[in-house]
């Protein structure tokens, strides 16, 4: 099989299986333009498909024919006449002068400006500013730069091929390097058997939904004011909970703006309409902040009798005094917190900064009772390697290309539910000690594989052997059901440190707080937990001995 390296069109042939992947999965859902793209491009002379692939894959929607050397393609003016006649590129497009100063390099603008030598100087930027009120116009660039000698072209259909990678990948962030780090072993990921009628659209409506919802975001992220965005914020959808998900997602950032702007009603409103994890604890919260205080109890205490997660009640309770307290109402017991340990270290302070948990670490580790820097990822890697088979089971919706980290419904509320049967037969290995064997056998046959849960950076054989020796097993169990409980917000919070004593096989876990810090919400949430589950863990406070 011919490597990426050996294979100088490997970027066409990815481009390639994208769109033959769609045309076999998609093809009842795209739109004629689309349609007729999948249709004609593999039709193109193979240097004109190279060159449209490349200025596909790179940054901008403008390109100079000088940029644009590639030895497997040749000239690429020739290579561009093609796609020019099929109107997938122009040739000397119009450009602002803001455009013309993104193809030209410093040197070029002070010879085609006559800047003098001061402005020569200058910044582009200040370059810019400087030029722009005598040059206002827009005018093609052989105009522009007549001595230049140079091609410019635009891709005329970059929106197009970004509907095309949204639809294979189901998301943005995801882009065509995918497949190079892939062939060059980079990012591994593990194959899924899926069926060829799976996908992460199942209809046109989803996909112009999610392109809708993401030029919302974009206009929010460039400053646009949040009313008008969320005017245009399309409606939830009825049967997609994973595009509903992404809609409550950029209604709970939208009512976060609103509040710090203190528009309690606007933002009220917002989280009201808003599913997203925390929304109805912050709607409470916007109330009280708008003096109507009947109003928020009343949604408190219904929400008390149903809270959404462990995060939800501490927020409540955190709340229901205050509001108690201004409606007359007889003060709320307050939750007894669990006991938890206190270790206090005197450490003289470093010259340089370092960090808190290292210097402890160093400090308490001895050589029959080893400390090690974990934090969120020894407990998390232990549970991904257990219950790997579950994780990328193949449910349906869950994998519909082959670079998926994880499961596209890991946040959902029915993720567990949907695959209760696979974890709990990984679960049940707890109770026995087959569980040792699938965590190794898993972690020596996964190694690099990409997932949620494993920090492979994080792990070595040695660390996972003293974890298994020391760490009972219902503690684990303990661990992994409040994992899957909230995998959101549990994922979280885990202490700093732990110390094993391999010897006696036992293990201590430490949160180290350094001076002025405080116990975060999550790592309370923790700390409760573990003591409630007599799991052995500390606080330990720094203080320099200074």
């Amino acid at each position: 099989m011919m490597t990426v390296l050996e294979n100088e069109f490997y970027y066409l042939d990815n481009f390639h299986r994208v769109l033959t992947w769609i045309a076999e999965r998609y093809s009842d859902l795209l739109s004629a333009d689309e349609s007729a793209f999948l249709a004609d491009f593999p039709t193109l002379p193979q240097a004109a498909r190279a060159l449209f692939v490349r200025m596909v894959m790179r940054k901008g929607e403008l390109f100079r024919a000088s940029k644009l050397v590639y030895a497997e393609i040749g000239n690429p003016h020739d290579a561009a006449l093609p796609l020019a006649a099929r109107g997938l590129v122009e040739n000397d497009p119009v450009l602002t002068l803001e455009q013309l100063f993104e193809l030209l390099q410093k040197p070029e603008i002070g010879q085609l400006f006559h800047l003098s030598a001061h402005q020569k100087s200058l910044r582009k930027t200040e370059q810019l500013a400087a030029l722009r009120a005598r040059y206002d116009g827009e005018h093609r660039y052989s105009t522009w730069h007549p001595q230049s000698g140079d091609h410019v072209y635009r891709i005329a259909s970059q929106a197009l091929c970004d509907r095309l990678r949204l639809i294979f990948f189901g998301n943005h962030h995801q882009t065509w390097t995918e497949f190079v780090l892939s062939d060059l072993g980079i990012h591994q990921y593990e194959k899924v058997e899926f069926s060829p009628a799976a996908r992460g659209f199942r209809s046109r409506r989803d996909i112009d939904d999610y392109l809708a919802l993401h030029a919302c975001r974009e206009r929010y992220n460039n400053g646009e004011a949040v009313a008008d965005v969320l005017r245009d914020l399309p409606p939830a959808a009825p049967d997609n909970d994973w595009l509903r998900s992404r809609r409550d997602k950029l209604l709970f950032q939208l009512a976060q703006h609103l509040e710090k702007l203190r528009d309690w009603p606007a933002a009220h409103d917002a989280y009201a309409a808003c599913a997203y994890p925390g929304a109805r604890a912050r709607a409470i919260r916007v109330l009280e902040k708008d003096g109507r205080h009947a109003y928020a109890y009343a949604l408190l205490c219904a929400a008390r009798e149903a809270p959404e997660s462990a995060a939800e009640s501490q927020q409540l309770l955190r709340m229901a005094p205050r509001l108690a307290r201004r409606l007359g109402h007889a003060r709320p017991a307050r939750a007894v917190p669990a006991t938890v340990s206190r270790l206090d270290v005197s450490l003289a302070q470093p010259a340089q900064a370092a960090y808190v948990e290292l210097l402890v670490r160093d400090h308490l580790t001895r050589a029959d009772a080893p400390v090690y820097y974990v934090e969120n990822s020894l407990i998390n890697s232990l549970f991904g390697l257990l219950c790997w088979d579950a994780i990328f089971s193949a449910i349906p919706g869950a994998f519909f290309h082959p670079f998926h980290r994880g499961p596209a419904d890991l946040h959902s509320a029915d993720f567990q539910r949907r695959r209760a049967q696979q974890f709990a037969a990984c679960l049940a290995q707890l109770d026995g000690e087959l569980y040792r064997a699938t965590i190794q056998a898993n972690y020596a046959a996964k190694a690099g594989i990409q997932s949620p849960f494993v920090y492979w950076e994080a792990l070595d054989a040695q660390l996972i052997a003293l974890a298994l020796s020391c760490i009972p097993a219902a503690h684990l169990k303990k661990s992994f059901e409040r994992i899957l409980l909230d995998i959101k917000s549990n994922r979280s919070g885990f202490p700093d440190l732990i110390q094993f004593w391999p010897a006696e096989r036992r293990y201590h876990m430490i949160e180290v707080k350094g001076p002025g810090d405080c116990l975060q919400d999550n790592q309370l949430r923790w700390i409760d937990y573990c003591a409630e589950h007599q799991m052995p863990i500390s606080v330990c406070y720094l203080q320099w001995a200074d």
